[in-house]
């Protein structure tokens, strides 16, 4: 091990800050190697032992394409017998590099056009545009099939966010919403399980989406959490007959909006007291008086609290070790910062499907690390 940690101090001396990664990926695989080898022939190099079952016999060179650049490697040959990394396929390597290169530089956002630079430039052969875009349909395939995919048990809890994007439509530019829906089930465990493109305040546009859930067997809904849009409420009693949970951090910046920069953090702190209350009636007493309050200084606020009371204190009819993550959609901001950082790359989106093919593809990498998180805490729970 003393030796392995000195390769890798001294490349880091030796090498240049631009080879740095592909002389580690170097050593590392090569390291790899050595060791497969040694518990194939039963000994290390140089070692007398009655187990050993052949003797080495040379190097023999192999070049390996990847996102660093060409790897240099040397595979081990033995005098009886064969061996061959199982990070690498004959005859195929470069091929599968290649096809995870053009589909990770789609994913990560970059145009058609610059795809042939990149291929290029990591010492392959040129691409054409109808190459890309054949081979960019597995990853509609895998996305399609993991939007579409059906869904079984009961689903109490469901939150709604959505990241506006721009598109081209029709020689113009416009802002278009991409809705992501998670659901959490009734074992905790929750999931990606949506992703709808459109205007979001029309009322046909959200009913069209929770009927698309419904039919692929989302059921159990108790509460959907979200910021206020113009149609989802009555969607959502229409589609499922459950309550709404106003997202209770945009409700916030909603309110002081209503009031001057420098009595913000005053309003803030007496708003806040309603949500500090241990049950709903208290903490509709709470919101009540502190609407009655700022009224006669500022009229629309309190107008907006008792439009919103209900609707923004509806977590707290539900067990109060779920409470902290259903009074907001903050429980997705990591994934919205996501999602956003992917797209803010590509810009302004060709069309609706180069958007479903990205934002799918961030949801799917984040959905199967969700997964095996869960997993994880289950051990971790059973332990």
């Amino acid at each position: 091990m003393t030796e392995e940690r000195l390769s890798l101090a001294e490349l880091l001396e030796k090498a240049g800050e631009g080879d740095f990664l592909r002389a580690v990926a170097e050593t590392v695989l090569q390291l790899l190697m050595e060791a497969d080898v040694e518990g194939l022939i039963g000994a290390g190099r140089y070692e007398r032992s009655g187990e050993r079952s052949t003797w080495r016999n040379g190097y023999r060179e192999r070049t390996l394409d990847t996102r660093l650049g060409s790897l240099q490697l040397r595979i081990p040959k033995l005098r009886q017998g064969s061996y061959f990394p199982p990070f690498l396929e004959a005859r195929k390597s470069s091929e599968k590099a290649l096809v995870a290169v053009i589909q990770e530089a789609w994913i990560g956002g970059v145009s058609t056009r610059r795809v042939d630079d990149l291929v290029q430039a990591m010492g392959l052969s040129g691409i054409s545009k109808s190459q890309v875009s054949k081979l960019c349909k597995e990853i509609d395939e895998r996305v399609h099939a993991f939007l579409d995919r059906p869904l079984t048990g009961e689903w109490p809890y469901l939150w709604l966010d959505a990241t506006y994007l721009k598109q081209r439509e029709g020689g113009r530019i416009v802002s278009v919403a991409a809705i992501i829906a998670v659901a959490a089930n009734s074992d905790g465990r929750r999931e990606i399980v949506g992703l709808h493109i459109g205007p979001s305040e029309a009322e046909t546009f959200w009913s069209t989406f929770l009927r698309s859930l419904a039919r692929r067997g989302l059921r159990g809904v108790k509460l959907v959490i979200s910021d206020a849009h113009e149609g989802l409420k009555a969607a959502i009693r229409r589609v499922f007959g459950a309550s709404w949970q106003r997202c209770r951090v945009h409700w916030m910046r909603n309110a002081l909006a209503y009031v001057p920069k420098t009595q913000q953090s005053m309003v803030a702190a007496a708003l806040r007291q309603a949500f500090l209350q241990p049950d709903r009636a208290q903490a509709s007493q709470m919101l009540r008086h502190v609407a009655d309050q700022l009224r006669p200084k500022w009229p629309k606020l309190a107008a907006l609290i008792d439009d919103s009371e209900t609707d923004v204190l509806s977590y707290l009819d539900f067990p109060e070790p779920h409470r902290s993550k259903l009074h907001s959609t903050n429980p997705l901001e990591r994934l919205n910062k996501e999602v956003k950082r992917r797209a803010d790359v590509v810009g302004i989106f060709p069309n609706e499907a180069a958007i479903v093919r990205l934002i799918g593809a961030v949801l799917l990498e984040q959905n199967d690390e969700w997964q095996l998180q869960h997993r994880y805490m289950q051990v971790e729970a059973m332990a």
